[in-house]
């Protein structure tokens, strides 16, 4: 599974730090990263929650097998 970010739509808010402080990172800018792109097992399900609770809907986790397009 892979994380996929809608710029647009991310505030910053942190909410998904809160949720996976090992995946998700917010910076003094307000801005948020991606740490782990792939994340696996317990971090997998973090980011589910994660994903979740987005108040803006701006993560989503897609199969790497899936076509893209």
């Amino acid at each position: 599974m892979k994380i996929l970010v809608n710029w647009d739509r991310c505030e910053g808010n942190a909410i998904c730090v809160r949720a996976a402080p090992d995946v998700f990172r917010v910076d003094e800018d307000d801005m948020m990263h991606v740490l782990v792109e792939r994340p696996e097992g317990e971090a997998l399900e973090r980011a589910r929650v994660a994903v979740v609770r987005c108040p803006r809907h701006a993560l989503s986790l897609v199969d790497d097998d899936a076509p893209e397009g």
